[in-house]
């Protein structure tokens, strides 16, 4: 190592190089632009505090601890395993990618309304506990007001109103599960399990693949082009582009908990489960699953160590050795209108945006009923479809363009924490989430692009899931290593 080193710095482009990221890190640092990314002013629970929500939530509360009280229900409930949140929140949070029921959403829906119930009543029965608070919380809250009243105004309420309230409920639960978890030991247990189910899920794909277990639909590759790609994995998440946008969130928080590892043996355990988890990404052969992967991993080297970005074309080189013709083929292919999947995508693009020229103001409404009643009368080249495959544009016909300003102000904040929270962060575990949290969504926006994310239920609960986990790590140091709640 120490070899390369002085090979590395007897090199001037490497020395021109280091120079340049000197320059760029000096100028960083001078910005009033990015300082003021980087220390976010008037953030406090005060500021939330101040609001008719708050004030109409806290005479709500004052009501029901009332009511508790003159029920003595105390004494029904004091060592009652249902004042253990953390659990609650986390049982959904956990199994939701890895349930392979038939209606795994509403089996998700029953366990997050015991989280429901759970937080409420420890905030019933004990006054003084008071909500966490989020710079993204209160986003989180409008966006689902918001959504809720673009499926009461939906031109087809009652096709709406299922897929409508479940979103809501799904959105809502990341404000629940940000106040459920309460200890650094908590957190870290909770991620921890996920990267296992993650690699749970991901182990199935490849069985999926090598025994060919599952359904196949014709749609999902252009035979004309991929010949050679017979079989697409979707384990549990019942299509392949829905298990890749997965990936994208579940692969990053993999990388954290083996950057963080203290022994080899955890080491070696979670380099296991990243490694099968990208084996199951690459059996997916979701173009715009790959592409998001790979910004993730851009912005987790960057906010690692931007140095590192300069191994990235000896690292593009080594992959185009390494991985199969079939893969390569298939990324090369992005962009390539002559596949079936591309152009019928750019043609939904240019149906759905018609559409909104008449529908921008408050959308139609969610789910596939209320769509499939105004798109066709707009698609292009007549081209059927059940949503826009674009996340942005899905939110514009669901609840309008409210909403997707909402949405994106949303993004922006949680964005700012979390680079505000790296930008001071001195524990390296706590940095290693926030950066994988950070990155995740960041990759999971870019396959948003391609395809309508929140189209499987599931994947939009741990998106949202994942939203709140990202607080929690913004502010891990803050946390009690055990919690003190009942």
């Amino acid at each position: 190592m120490e070899r390369v080193k002085q090979v590395l710095d007897a090199s001037a482009l490497w020395r021109a190089l280091m120079a340049l990221c000197a320059w760029v890190g000096v100028q960083w640092d001078r910005s009033g632009v990015i300082q003021w990314f980087l220390h976010p002013r008037g953030w406090s629970p005060r500021a939330s505090e101040s609001s008719i929500f708050y004030k109409l939530w806290a005479l709500i509360r004052s009501g029901l601890c009332r009511l508790y009280e003159i029920l003595h229900l105390d004494v029904l409930f004091k060592g009652s395993v249902f004042t253990k949140t953390w659990v609650w929140c986390a049982l959904p949070v956990v199994l939701a990618p890895a349930m392979a029921v038939s209606s795994p959403s509403i089996a998700v829906l029953l366990l997050c309304a015991v989280g429901y119930a759970s937080l409420l009543l420890n905030l019933v029965r004990d006054r003084k506990r008071k909500l966490s608070w989020s710079p993204i919380n209160r986003y989180i809250i409008l966006y689902a007001g918001v959504y809720m009243a673009g499926t009461l105004f939906s031109v087809n309420l009652q096709g709406s109103l299922k897929p409508g309230l479940l979103s809501v409920a799904f959105i809502l639960f990341a404000v629940v599960l940000y106040n459920g978890v309460d200890s650094r030991r908590q957190l870290d247990t909770l991620i921890a399990l996920m990267v296992l189910v993650g690699a749970a899920v991901s182990f199935y794909g490849i069985l999926q693949y090598i025994f060919r277990w599952g359904y196949q639909s014709a749609a999902w590759v252009d035979s004309d082009m991929f010949s050679s790609i017979e079989f697409r994995v979707p384990s549990t998440l019942e299509n392949p582009n829905m298990l890749g946008q997965y990936l994208i969130l579940a692969i990053p928080m993999g990388g954290a908990k083996l950057l963080s590892a203290k022994d080899w043996l955890r080491r070696v355990f979670y380099f296991g489960c990243c490694a099968v988890m990208c084996i199951c990404m690459l059996l997916t052969f979701s173009r715009g699953a790959w592409l998001g992967l790979l910004f993730a991993g851009m912005i987790f080297v960057l906010m690692l160590n931007p140095r590192l970005i300069l191994l990235a074309p000896v690292a593009l080189v080594a992959l185009y050795f390494v991985l199969p013709d079939t893969v390569i083929d298939r990324f090369a292919s992005i962009g390539n209108l002559s596949d079936n999947s591309t152009s019928y995508r750019v043609y939904i693009w240019i149906g759905v945006l018609a559409m909104l020229k008449d529908y921008w103001m408050c959308g139609i409404g969610p789910g596939d009923a209320a769509f499939n009643m105004v798109y066709p009368a707009y698609s292009y080249n007549q081209i059927v479809a059940p949503h826009s495959h674009n996340l942005f544009l899905q939110i514009v016909c669901d609840a309008g363009i409210v909403a997707l300003v909402v949405f994106l102000i949303l993004l922006f904040v949680y964005f700012r924490m979390m680079c505000s929270a790296i930008g001071k962060e001195k524990d390296w575990t706590s940095r290693m989430l926030q950066i994988a949290f950070t990155a995740g969504v960041a990759g999971f926006l870019v396959q948003a692009m391609t395809d309508y994310s929140f189209y499987n239920y599931r994947v939009m609960f741990l998106f949202w899931a994942y939203l709140a986990l990202g607080a929690l790590s913004a502010r891990r140091g803050k946390l009690p290593e055990r919690g003190k709640r009942a």
